[in-house]
Formats: structure tokens, sequence, C-alpha cells
């Protein structure tokens, strides 16, 4: 599998270089001391990132209302503003509120949430088909409709997974920069804008997870068994997207990245007619990455 992948790396670099002077743009990867979400590039993402702002508003209100009671009991109850404490022992309307209101917002949330989960566990009917196999510790694809499959491993595993003169090579050649080192693949799943896109995730060996954050999707890879999860990319989206194997997976589970390049319908069709034809994966034929800043 390892001698596959090497030669096709060699010819995704040929193809690449031959390409047309069309760009993908790099959208969804993480940037250093940045915090929030990346780019939604999906209905399920966005779905993700307006729940986590409702939810963010809802506990920043209950705990500014639990600080503010502290505050009341620290500064009026104290024994030097209050040296006779009261006596009783139950107060039934407050028992009765603190029981009420929180099953109330657990109530509210779960109305929202869980049609957002819902949404992501129930697979629609695939326009586009790929499995995801987990290995220790690289990713292997599958097109089944379409009879192609390929390895995926991360530029500079051959290194020992350090940035070195000839790994920045490799990136520059795959036309990445050294920001996208420990991101970039050898590889890449390719998929098209505006389909609905299922991905079947297993494992070889031990749990793997299978994760594209712009895309709100995450799925465990657990061997001997089938899961599936499903997006559907935004048209005018095409670019290029990182993920990671999310489940700790043995030593070199920090460097199982996934690459996935979103390209328009036509493109698609380009790249599985080339591939097909060539009998090994080749680079999206008019289309070329786009080094980032």
């Amino acid at each position: 599998m390892r001698l596959r992948t090497l030669a096709t790396s060699l010819a995704a670099a040929i193809a690449g270089g031959a390409a047309a002077a069309q760009e993908l743009q790099v959208i969804g990867q993480p940037v250093q001391g940045k915090m929030g979400w990346q780019p939604a590039a999906t209905e399920l993402a966005r779905d993700i990132h307006w729940l986590d702002g409702m939810l963010l508003v809802i506990i920043t209100v209950i705990s500014l209302f639990v600080v503010a009671l502290l505050a009341i009991c620290i500064l009026r109850y104290n024994q030097r503003a209050n040296p006779e404490p009261a006596s009783f022992t139950h107060n039934t309307p407050i028992e009765v509120a603190w029981t009420v209101i929180p099953i109330v917002i657990l109530v509210f949330i779960g109305a929202f949430s869980l049609p957002v989960l819902f949404k992501q566990q129930e697979i629609p009917e695939p326009e586009v088909f790929v499995k995801a196999t987990g290995y220790q510790w690289y990713w292997g694809y599958e097109y089944p409709d379409h009879d192609i499959s390929f390895d995926s491993y991360m530029i500079g595993s051959d290194y020992g997974n350090q940035l070195t003169p000839e790994v920045s090579a490799q990136l520059s050649e795959a036309g990445y920069t050294d920001q996208q080192f420990l991101l970039a693949t050898d590889t890449a799943v390719v998929v098209p804008t505006g389909k609905i896109v299922v991905v079947q995730a297993t494992g070889a060996d031990v749990i793997h997870a299978w994760t594209i954050p712009a895309f709100g999707v995450k799925q465990d890879a657990v061997p001997g068994r089938l899961a599936e999860m499903w997006f559907e990319i935004d048209e005018g989206m095409e670019g290029i997207y990182f993920g990671q194997c999310s489940e700790l997976c043995g030593l070199s589970h920090a460097y199982m990245p996934i690459t996935v390049k979103a390209v328009t319908q036509a493109e698609f069709d380009a790249w599985i007619a080339e591939t097909q034809t060539a009998g090994r994966y080749v680079e999206p034929g008019s289309v070329r990455v786009a080094a980032s800043e």
C-alpha cells in the first residue's frame, strides 16, 4: 500500500503541475492562536454554529444570575450585615422554582438541539458515496460507484513527521505552504459542491474518527462496523478543507490528517473520468491548489 501511495503522490504532482490556472483556496483549516469556528461550508455546520451561539447566550445569562445571587448572599447575609441568621429550613416557592425553571430551560434547549441531531443522523440518499477506512496511521478511500480507490498519507510522514527541507519542497510542489504541514495529505477526497455526499466510515485495526470541522461532521470508524455521515457543500464554496482523525488511535494519531477538495460538478466528473482512465489517483484535472497566505 505504501509503495502504491508514493507512486500516486508522484502522479499527483505531475498532474497538478500540468493543471490549468483555476485555483482552489484553502478554506477550512485551523489557525494558530485563533478561537471560534472554521467557516461553515454546509447547512449542518451552520446549524451547529447557531446552536452553539444560542447555548452560549443561555449559559451566560445563567452564569451571571448565579454570580449575582452569590454576590447578594455574600454582601447582604454575611455575619457583619446580618448578625442574627434566619432559622427557617424550607421555602416551597423557591424549591418549586429551582426545579421547574431548569426543566423548562432543558426542554427549550432540546427543542432546538434534537432537530439538529436528527438531521445529522438521518442519512439521505447519496449522490456521491465514499468509503473511508482508518488505518494506523493513514486513511484509505474508495468510490465504489466509480471503481476508484487510493490511500492518503500526511505529507511528511516519510521524514519522521518533521518539517524538513524535503517536506517543505513536497508541500510547495503540491501547492501548499509550511502552514499546511500536519494538515495536507498526498492525495485527497474529491467531492462536488451542491451534491449530497455520504461517507461510510470503518476501521481496519483500532477505532479512528473521520472529522471535517467546516462540514459539521464527525463519525467514529470502528473495526467491524459501518457508520455513515453526510454533508452537502454549498455551491460557491469550492476549496480545500482539512480535518483530523479525532479518536486516539495510537502512537502516530496526531499525524493522520484528512484533506477534502470540493470542486464543481463538471470538475468532479472530469476527475472521475481521468482517474478511471489512469487506473490510479490523479489530481483534479482542471484544479490547482492555491498557496494560502
